[in-house]
């Protein structure tokens, strides 16, 4: 996959990618917004790639929307001319959102904006030592991005996503963890290869990748049901399908069998043909 602002990489079923404007602090452009959600959209239907890895070039993650042109560079969300519902074909987020992969954020230098609400939708963050995170949002004069109302406050709770937007601060890699933003803080030198490991661990040949992508959209679309009674409706719908599936009859013959499963089904063509997921294939939602 070649693209103007970022790199890939696929190893072992993990598919690393950069943001790569270093000499911009890797700075949100409306080119890096373009190829991020074809990127997010388009691995839905590669089956070789069963987790993806997302870091930045250089010493920053990324440094938020790239302002240099002035205020008009927020438009990338909204050019203030008529309220939009944001589809997957026009956000980011969204795009993270519905990718049928788990998405490991390795957060190696300064997020700020766009440059940590970008990595909200993603399923763990992982932080250099030496990071900063900021949701800077009131030092700009400008209103939350990238669905973070929603996605900050579950992921940490109204209280400590209300100091940091309010305060408007940047914060360090101790507070981060200490407030839930991320699962673990590493070395610079040693973060990337920290986040490799545990996207392979998602990435393994002994899991299948249909339920894994089941699961992943699953807990995620889930999270805002008013009721339980949401879920169990929808996961028995999924339990009934995938219980019919060959990988679920892989999965118990290779228990009794005492050997690792060889699940056959391919998650750019076997998900259930309902639920959150039935569009990702298309970038449609």
């Amino acid at each position: 996959m070649k693209y103007e602002t970022l790199l890939t990489d696929l190893a072992d079923g993990v598919m690393t990618v950069t943001l790569n404007r270093p000499d911009k602090l890797n700075a949100f452009s409306t080119v890096m917004s373009r190829e991020l959600i074809d990127f997010f959209q388009s691995v839905n239907a590669m089956d070789e790639v069963r987790a993806v890895v997302v870091t930045g070039a250089g010493r920053a993650f990324c440094a938020g929307a790239d302002i240099s042109g002035g205020s008009g560079a927020f438009t990338v969300w909204n050019d203030g001319n008529a309220p939009q519902k944001r589809e997957a074909s026009d956000s980011i987020t969204l795009a993270i959102f519905n990718c049928l992969k788990p998405i490991v954020a390795a957060i190696n230098g300064a997020a700020v904006g766009v440059g940590i609400t970008m990595c909200l939708p993603m399923d763990i963050r992982l932080m250099s030592s030496a990071a900063r995170i900021g949701f800077v949002f009131n030092k700009r004069g400008m209103a939350m991005e990238a669905g973070s109302c929603w996605f900050l406050p579950r992921l940490v709770g109204m209280q400590q996503a209300q100091e940091w937007v309010m305060t408007a601060e940047l914060f360090g890699a101790e507070e981060a963890l200490k407030g839930g933003l991320v699962r673990s803080v590493h070395a610079p030198d040693e973060l990337l290869s920290a986040a490799q490991a545990l996207a392979r661990k998602f990435a393994a040949s002994t899991s299948s990748a249909v339920a894994a992508a089941v699961n992943r959209r699953l807990m995620w679309s889930m999270w805002g049901a008013q009721d339980p009674l949401d879920a169990v409706t929808l996961d028995l719908q999924c339990v009934g399908h995938l219980a019919a599936g060959a990988d679920a009859q892989e999965g118990i013959k290779s228990f009794f069998e005492k050997r690792a499963p060889v699940f056959p089904l391919k998650p750019s063509k076997d998900m259930p043909p309902f639920g959150p997921w039935a569009h990702a294939l298309d970038g449609n939602k």
